[in-house]
């Protein structure tokens, strides 16, 4: 028997993987159950309730007992023992002593036995949840790979290995057709130990995904040579990613795309297509906004830093490219940044011109004077391009 259960251990440690310790507790818990089941309602010295079940883990032995305190006259049956009694055990024993009553468990009844089963596989269930709970806490707010396996009402249940994440319809990417038995990688929200069940939410939707994706594809990201400052995105259609780089020998944009764009095309693959911009951080709100607003053509930009607020000017070809189909490309730069954008063609901007020129501009003077310098700056530079078109 004692054999046996050695053997049992061990398969239940590589199987469930579960520490020894922890099946060994949760024996000992089954025994304590049972015997507690066997005496409860017996009037015997062994009807106690400070009992105790020790397991040998190298040979498989086990006992119960209960501890008893010996005592000349017994006023708690359940914690005493009379010295008459004991001494029918323990010959020798003296008031005071405690005592150990042992119990056989070949003479626990079917019922205490199944109690004791009953207990035990409860108690091997709840550690076999805790581990996969600390394995999976461990990967909270990370990316893992699960297999869809079937459609519910408006979840998608995920699974993951060791559990199931559940993936609401809220974390779900609109148009994305998942197919039972796909395999897809998604970002862990959060994960619940509960007293019912462990409980999985994962996100196909959040920015962090972008993140993750391009640090597990990017070796310079990962180390942290290059990284990734902020991200906007629209899940299933667009994201805008601004980067920076701590080696100045290192072209944090050029990373992430990679050779032949193929760590860019991985990543884009993975999220089925979705558009994917990266752009240089800058930690000047003009120069940031201006690459934010890629690919389209900036002439200048005017940034408030405290307001967080900017007006844009661009060429009359380029507004609609920098507004973005239903203003995405605007909507997402404002997001990447932080700036409320304001997008100017110069058309718009040189009647705004004329009306500060004329007087008839209601906002602050000093705000006027600005827009007016960068207006100069603007065309000075666009000058300068001309110049250099004639050399050229």
């Amino acid at each position: 028997m004692a054999s046996e259960l050695i053997e049992a251990l061990e398969i239940l440690e590589k199987e469930k993987d579960i520490s020894r310790e922890s099946i060994i507790g949760a024996i000992e818990n089954a025994l304590v159950t049972a015997y507690k089941n066997q005496y409860k309602k017996k009037d015997s010295i062994l009807a106690a309730e400070n009992v105790f079940a020790k397991v040998n883990e190298e040979t498989g032995e086990f006992y119960v007992y209960a501890e008893k305190t010996v005592v000349e006259e017994v006023e708690n049956s359940l914690l005493e023992i009379s010295l008459e009694d004991a001494r029918s055990i323990y010959p020798q024993c003296q008031v005071g002593e405690v005592v150990r009553l042992a119990a056989e468990s070949k003479e626990f009844s079917r019922i205490a036995t199944q109690n004791a089963k009953n207990v035990l596989m409860q108690n091997l269930r709840e550690r076999e949840k805790d581990n996969v709970y600390e394995e999976f806490l461990a990967k909270e707010k990370g990316i893992v790979t699960g297999i869809v396996q079937r459609f519910n009402d408006q979840s998608i249940t995920i699974n993951l290995g060791k559990a199931d994440g559940i993936l609401n319809e809220n974390e779900q990417v609109k148009g994305e057709r998942l197919r039972a038995g796909e395999r897809i990688k998604v970002y862990v929200l959060e994960v619940r130990n509960t007293k019912k069940s462990l409980r999985i939410l994962v996100s196909r939707t959040h920015p962090e995904l972008v993140r993750k994706l391009f640090e597990s594809e990017v070796a310079e990201v990962k180390d942290g040579t290059v990284e990734i400052m902020a991200i906007a995105r629209e899940a299933g259609s667009r994201t805008k990613m601004a980067v920076w780089s701590n080696d100045p020998d290192v072209d944090p944009v050029g990373a992430c795309v990679g050779m032949n764009g193929m760590r860019v095309n991985a990543v884009v693959s993975e999220l089925k297509g979705e558009k994917i911009d990266i752009i240089n951080w800058s930690d000047n709100p003009a120069i940031l906004i201006e690459n934010a607003l890629s690919p389209a053509k900036v002439i200048s930009v005017l940034a408030d830093a405290e307001e967080k607020t900017a007006t844009v000017i661009v060429p009359d070809y380029q507004l609609s490219l920098a507004i973005g189909k239903e203003g995405q490309n605007a909507r997402l730069a404002a997001r990447l940044t932080g700036f409320k954008i304001d997008i100017l063609n110069e058309t718009q901007a040189a009647d705004i011109l004329d009306e500060i020129y004329e007087g008839d501009f209601e906002g602050e003077e000093s705000e006027a004077e600005e827009f007016i310098d960068a207006a100069e700056e603007a065309a000075e530079a666009d000058a300068a391009e001309d110049v250099i078109s004639d050399e050229e």
